[in-house]
């Protein structure tokens, strides 16, 4: 294929093994979690009564990628850094478009996977080529999840699709499934793909472009599970206001989008039972028709209006599963993302903190740490600068997302019950004139 011969021209990289050859990697990637006021949030849609049932929705890894180092490619000075991160100044032409489409199912004599296929189109001169297919597995958007949040630790990466979900919910390979995945990571990679900053990152253009790649091997992958251990482990003493403020909101709108989560997922089954309970009355209603002659035509009218309700009702819980489900269900995930975005930026600041408590009470050699703390607070300044301007794009963002989603489904709820209003009132009409035309033969 044409793509895949200029897509070899790519080079090889760091990736995870697997891919498009199909070996098992090595590791997986936890699932992090990271304004304004709360006040906000309690303005907004997400403001709903928590004495809800527990329900079973997909399960969340709540464990957090605790990377706090920089990319050697980005700037120490903190002004260098303010003009790398302008989000403000975003192209408006795309120049990068992105589609995951065709899972394979890939059978081995030790695991079953699925890959996707990822073709990318691009107009920008630091590509090979301006067209490139590749094929991952999910392993691969972790370790470019990873990567990327090593490279930038307070900037709030998309989030991916769970690895698990809850026993009973759908089989791992279930087509339903695999498809739901597929779109989660479309959205992954194009959200990237948009975000002013990620867009420019040589990890992603591996991802979409490399055709072969060896992971990183064991004891690299064990050295930075004991560095991000021991970085958990410190903690922040004074953390600024705008922070506190701004990890009060994530809490708060953690609680809220779960619930409705929850909520969702719950309106979606009843939905489900609802519709699959209806199908049945149109069949019921016709062979009740044979075996009452003087209500054959009434009998069968009931049943077309009940089949054209089941059709309105399907098509509503089809928007229901497309639209709004997976919006909500990707802002659970973003909170557990802002969750982690918070914790490194705190580690980051711990580090600054230790050193100048070091130097206060001169338990070490004093001659090299003033400069140590020069460049740390070159560092907090920095990933601070890069957490403010990416929470005010995030946070547009999933107002109108959300917005979005809930007047789509509004509009879709108005349509439905206009449909089967008008399905039911016809039907009552006609039986209507068919009484009174049969009252007026009658009469003498």
């Amino acid at each position: 294929m044409e793509g895949e011969r200029r897509a070899s021209q790519a080079p090889s990289s760091g990736l995870p093994a697997g891919g498009a050859n199909g070996e098992s990697p090595g590791g997986g990637a936890p699932f992090p979690g990271s304004s304004g006021s709360s006040a906000l949030l309690q303005a907004e849609v997400l403001d709903l009564d928590e004495d809800e049932d527990d329900l079973e929705v997909f399960s969340k890894d709540a464990s957090l990628m605790d990377m706090n180092s920089f990319s050697p490619m980005m700037p120490t000075s903190p002004l260098s850094m303010i003009n790398q991160i302008k989000f403000e100044d975003e192209p408006d032409l795309k120049d990068l478009f992105i589609t995951v489409d065709e899972p394979e199912s890939h059978v081995t004599t030790i695991e079953t996977f699925i890959t996707y296929r990822i073709i990318t189109k691009t107009s920008r001169g630091e590509f090979d080529s301006s067209e490139f297919e590749v094929r991952r597995r999910y392993q691969d958007f972790l370790w470019l999840k990873g990567k990327l949040e090593e490279a930038h630790p307070t900037l709030i990466i998309p989030p991916l699709p769970e690895k698990f979900i809850v026993k009973g919910m759908v089989e791992r390979f279930n087509d339903d499934f695999i498809e739901t995945r597929r779109k989660a990571l479309h959205k992954f990679l194009n959200r990237i793909a948009d975000h002013p900053t990620l867009t420019f990152n040589e990890d992603f253009k591996i991802f979409l472009t490399a055709q072969a790649w060896q992971g990183p091997g064991l004891l690299s992958r064990m050295g930075q599970t004991v560095r991000a251990v021991a970085s958990s482990m410190r903690g922040v003493k004074n953390r600024p206001e705008e922070f506190m403020e701004m990890n009060n909101f994530i809490e708060l709108f953690s609680q809220k989008i779960n619930l409705i989560d929850k909520i969702s997922q719950r309106i979606y089954k009843e939905e489900r039972e609802y519709f699959d309970e209806m199908k049945e009355y149109g069949p019921i209603h016709i062979l009740w028709s044979a075996s009452e002659e003087d209500l054959v035509d009434t009998l069968k009218d009931v049943a077309s209006c009940i089949d054209r309700c089941c059709k309105a009702t399907e098509k509503r819980m089809s928007g229901l599963s497309e639209a709004l489900l997976p919006v909500v269900h990707e802002y659970v995930l973003y909170s557990e993302m802002l969750m982690g975005v918070m914790k490194r930026r705190d580690q980051i600041q711990a580090e600054l903190d230790s050193k100048v408590e070091v130097l206060t009470y001169k338990k070490a050699d004093t001659d090299l740490l003033p400069e140590e703390i020069g460049k740390l607070e070159d560092k907090v300044e920095c990933a601070n600068n890069a957490l403010k301007a990416d929470w005010e794009r995030w946070k547009q963002n999933m107002q109108n997302d959300i917005k979005l989603a809930f007047t789509d489904m509004a509009e879709e709820n108005i349509h439905y019950y206009e449909q089967c209003l008008a399905t039911w009132e016809s039907f009552l009409t006609s039986q209507t004139n068919l009484h009174l035309e049969e009252a007026s033969e009658d009469k003498p």
